[in-house]
């Protein structure tokens, strides 16, 4: 059973009481925006945690506790920060969050000073885990490895495979102007530099923006045959209608995000995005011979939603989710220090999960095993290209 400390203070609760007389069950915030333009993703990521917890809940739940999820609707970093105060103040052991950076960069500090664990399993911005915090954790990749990908796999796969030499291709980087996008971008044009690439442009724009035509004509008037963009789906779906409405026809595109991972962007771009690259979380198109549990989660998730996965969103939070209550379970005790030393701990190797990630975190949270794939659109279909081990198909080039 779990012990108490200050989760009786948190519930108001004074006198000696058990741990089973407080707990009827494990209340634990789920912190992500489901309304607004950042709902198709936020939506889908909460579903990860949601079949986390059905799953656990089914075989018992945490040491003999069942979980339930408190959920808080975050639009943007003002109400990020209302509702985790709200979270915080009605006894959860935990919150668990939340797809977009800038909405877990103004919720943690909540939580922080709360002294209540956060577990973050989709946003990427580097700088969420760099400030110093004890209780922040984060199971997924952030941003200061997301450009270096992006930019390698050009290096190692695109170009090769498109017989471009690296002195002929003229990159322009293009991002969404939040933490996420701008981290990204930054670390592109870095490891780009590094490879001896020529950089022409690097632009930025907001999420919101409903016309990039002037970006567009930046990219055409300096000559860009590379096009790397960092996007949400909106502002995905506009670059590629406003680059056919302008003329501009870059040899290669390559995406990082959700925007480029969904089917529903590929219906509304059409053929256009055939061919285009996208460096993103695992998704559900891979081998499930090197990722372990993959089958089980797509079956309850058509049997709980009706639908196929719409990203690869759900599977990442499903299995961030999954190890954050192991680690929880492993504490036996609701203690945010006591829950810190545990996830701390928590080891896992890669290959052994149901999106083939490992688990190993470093002293500021962050689970330095888990990585980005690289994908390709190729007719309607998403096919995962890398790495070999978990690939369902091999890339497709135009020459």
């Amino acid at each position: 059973m779990f012990k108490i400390k200050k989760v009786a203070v948190a519930l108001g609760i004074c006198g000696a009481l058990s741990a089973t007389s407080v707990w009827a069950d494990i209340k634990v915030g789920a912190l992500f925006p489901f309304s607004g333009a950042l709902a198709l993703l936020g939506q889908e990521s909460y579903r990860g945690l949601e079949l986390a917890v059905n799953e656990i809940n089914a075989a018992g739940g945490v040491n003999g506790e069942k979980i339930e999820l408190i959920k808080a609707d975050a639009v943007d970093p003002t109400q990020a920060v209302s509702e985790t105060k709200r979270l915080t103040s009605s006894g959860v052991v935990a919150v668990f969050g939340s797809y977009a950076s800038g909405i877990s960069y103004a919720a943690s500090p909540v939580a922080e000073l709360a002294g209540i664990p956060y577990f973050e399993l989709g946003a990427t911005a580097h700088k969420i885990t760099t400030r110093g915090y004890k209780y922040l954790f984060r199971s997924n990749p952030n941003t200061s490895l997301y450009g270096v990908a992006v930019v390698d796999a050009l290096h190692d796969i695109v170009a090769p495979g498109m017989g471009l030499d690296p002195k002929d291709i003229v990159i322009g980087i293009i991002h969404e102007d939040g933490p996420y996008g701008t981290d990204v971008a930054a670390t592109e044009q870095k490891r780009a530099k590094e490879l001896g690439y020529t950089v022409a442009e690097v632009l930025p724009y907001s999420a919101k923006t409903v016309d990039l035509s002037s970006l567009i004509l930046r990219l055409k008037g300096a000559k860009v045959n590379v096009v790397l963009q960092t996007a949400y789906q909106n502002d995905a779906i506009l670059y590629f209608r406003q680059a056919r409405a302008g003329g501009f026809t870059p040899k290669v595109v390559i995406g990082a995000g959700g925007g480029y991972s969904l089917a529903d962007t590929a219906k509304a771009v059409g053929a256009d995005m055939n061919g285009v690259f996208d460096l993103d979380f695992p998704q559900a198109s891979i081998n499930p011979a090197g990722a372990p549990g993959l089958d089980k989660f797509l079956q309850a998730y058509k049997t709980t939603y009706k639908s196929d996965p719409q990203s690869g969103h759900s599977l990442t939070n499903y299995v961030g989710a999954k190890a954050f209550f192991a680690a929880i379970g492993n504490a036996k005790s609701t203690d945010a220090d006591k829950i810190r030393e545990a996830v701390l701990a928590y080891k896992k190797p890669a290959g052994e999960t149901a999106n083939g990630w490992g688990f190993d975190f470093g002293e500021d949270g962050q689970n330095t095993a888990s990585s980005f794939y690289v994908m390709q659109w190729q007719g309607d279909d998403l096919v995962t290209i890398a790495p070999s081990n978990l690939a369902q198909g091999k890339p497709v080039f135009k020459k």
